[in-house]
């Protein structure tokens, strides 16, 4: 335990324990769990149920840190609801794309009353009563709308709140702190700087002028209900970044850490200096476990997708009541009805950008390898069909920018004569990537194919960027992989590529059968295939079988499109419709 930790573990043992316990400890120690690990699992979860709590429990029974009587941080935000909250994630989402993140993006939109404070584990039920009595004293004198200004400098955006509102909203925080510290014994320290909203913070100068475009899309007159929610986080992590596990891995070593899709884990970027290269080590949000894992098989996420909201005082003015909800209904400003065609908001702003540049278009040109034409054609086959004056999809003007192609080698064969083909052989390199092999679990032999590696193909005189470092490392591929294990690594790797490959023009990807489903439905959108209805799909698909999708940026989203050239017949090549199966049933 860390030096921290030791003197703050004697600082909340030596204080006196709350002895009265909430319906949700009693049923916890009815169970048979000790007094400190319910009162534990009840504040990291917000105590809601009891079936919260006991999820908590039983994915933390090897936390090494499960006895340590570390307690959350707390703090005190009024958060917008409604139309405002609506046109604020708007903006969240459009300055991100154009601008990129920034400080702003780790949090929600909120206006801070009170900075994070500690509170005993036994004593968060507490908190939850100050916030009721103290939003019930000044409901009446709570602002039907609050007055909201635009701010701007090179590194700050945001609404500053009139003086006026902010005074009362000052009150509060401070009525709040008084009541926790007096009798739930915390240090809470209300803010006392201008209370302000912020939209984007710590961006490139250069951004400031997009980014102030965006802003006065917002009308700060929207409707709008604001809430006083208290949240929590883990104090042990402030500083850590933290990272979303895109798919499942299981440890290979001991010293691995287990994650599943959609896990947090925390890492701290000081601690990463002698681990070895593609791996980090950090923490997991939920089991408290901590260990080695695989850099690609993470993103980043956000600061607050960790934190846990507890309750939330809604300031409604014909209702007094703390909820646990987070979606309000809409009320009227002053008694007034506020006409949504008066104001502008992001999308329609944005949407005539957008149309401007809709000929910019991404592609995504997904195709299965060829098969072995000179036993089909005879051995002559090869210099019979490429001719010097082009291919069919260098006679349509195919524009290929990146390709990729499965470590198999019948797919970089295929990936080189479609480049050369293209006339392209000398200016793009095929990018290896492992996570483009087909399920695993179709290999007869059970075991992962021993692959050439990117020297030998180098060697071979194969086009291969030999820089290219995968997605996917050889050794994360596992044999014999379940359907759903294969369907995610095939939805991620996908999700990497498009998001490497930034510039205009096509993305081929050069891969096998399974390929063109597995990749192209997450693509525009449509939900996993059974597994027995996606092996009877695949063996429709004929060889340099494709699939074409173009990137719509005005809508966000992805669409098929017939491909550019048709799938190559003969006898034993049958005609191939990329309706069938890959988007119809």
């Amino acid at each position: 335990m860390a030096v921290a930790e030791t003197q703050l573990y004697a600082k909340v043992s030596n204080k006196h324990r709350s002895k009265s316990t909430s319906a949700l400890l009693e049923s916890l120690l009815a169970k048979g769990f000790p007094a400190h690990i319910a009162q534990k699992a009840l504040a990291a979860t917000g105590q809601k149920t009891i079936e919260d709590a006991a999820k908590w429990l039983h994915s933390h029974c090897n936390d090494p840190s499960l006895d340590d009587p570390i307690p959350q941080e707390y703090a005190l935000y009024l958060c917008p609801t409604g139309h405002l909250h609506n046109h604020l994630q708007e903006f969240w989402k459009e300055s991100k794309r154009q601008c990129g993140k920034n400080r702003a993006h780790e949090i929600f939109p909120h206006v801070t009353l009170c900075d994070f404070f500690t509170c005993e584990d036994q004593k968060v039920e507490l908190l939850y009563d100050i916030l009721k009595r103290v939003g019930n004293s000044f409901l009446q004198r709570f602002p039907p709308a609050i007055s909201l200004s635009l701010h701007s400098s090179t590194s700050y955006l945001g609404f500053f709140i009139g003086d006026s509102h902010a005074n009362i909203l000052k009150e509060f925080a401070l009525a709040f702190s008084s009541e926790a510290s007096a009798l739930a014994d915390c240090r809470v320290k209300p803010c006392q700087k201008q209370l302000h909203l912020t939209l984007a913070h710590k961006f490139y100068p250069h951004h400031q002028k997009t980014l102030e475009q965006l802003a006065k899309c917002i009308n700060p007159g929207e409707t709008c209900q604001w809430v006083a929610a208290l949240y929590s986080r883990d104090m042990r992590f402030v500083h850590y970044q933290t990272l979303r596990a895109l798919f499942q891995y299981k440890p290979q070593n001991i010293d691995e850490l287990m994650i599943n899709a959609g896990d947090f884990i925390y890492v701290d970027p000081t601690q990463q200096s002698d681990v070895s290269e593609g791996w980090v080590i950090g923490t997991s949000h939920r089991t408290g476990c901590r260990g080695f894992l695989p850099e690609n098989y993470t993103e980043r996420a956000n600061e607050s997708d960790t934190w846990v909201k507890h309750r939330e005082y809604v300031f409604a003015t014909a209702s007094r009541f703390l909820t646990q909800t987070e979606s309000e209904p809409n009320v009227k400003l002053n008694g007034e009805v506020h006409n949504p065609s008066t104001s502008r908001s992001v999308s329609n702003v944005l949407s005539l950008q957008l149309s401007q540049n809709a000929t910019l278009r991404r592609g995504v040109l997904v195709m299965r390898h060829g098969e072995g034409v000179d036993q089909v054609f005879g051995k002559s086959w090869l210099q019979q069909c490429l001719t010097a004056d082009g291919e069919a999809l260098l006679d349509q003007e195919v524009t290929v920018s990146y390709v990729y192609s499965s470590p198999a080698l019948r797919c970089i064969q295929t990936a080189q004569h479609v480049l050369q083909g293209l006339k392209l052989d000398q200016k793009i390199k095929i990018r290896v990537e492992p996570g483009l092999f087909e399920w695993t679990k179709w290999e007869t032999s059970k075991v992962i194919p021993n692959f050439m590696t990117v020297t030998e193909l180098a060697e071979a005189s194969y086009r291969i960027d030999t820089n290219y470092r995968g997605n996917f490392p050889l050794s994360s591929l596992v044999p014999s992989e379940s359907y759903e294990e294969f369907v995610s690594r095939s939805s991620a790797v996908i999700k990497q590529i498009i998001a490497a490959c930034t510039s205009k023009g096509i993305i081929l990807i050069v891969g096998h059968g399974s390929s063109l489903v597995s990749f192209i439905r997450p693509l525009i959108g449509l939900p996993t295939r059974d597994s027995s209805d996606f092996a009877q799909v695949v063996r429709k698909i004929p060889s340099l079988g494709m699939c074409f999708c173009e990137e719509l940026k005005e809508e966000n989203k992805w669409q098929m499109v017939n491909p550019p050239v048709k799938t190559l017949t003969h006898g034993a090549n049958a005609a191939f419709n990329w309706r069938n199966g890959i988007v119809e049933d």
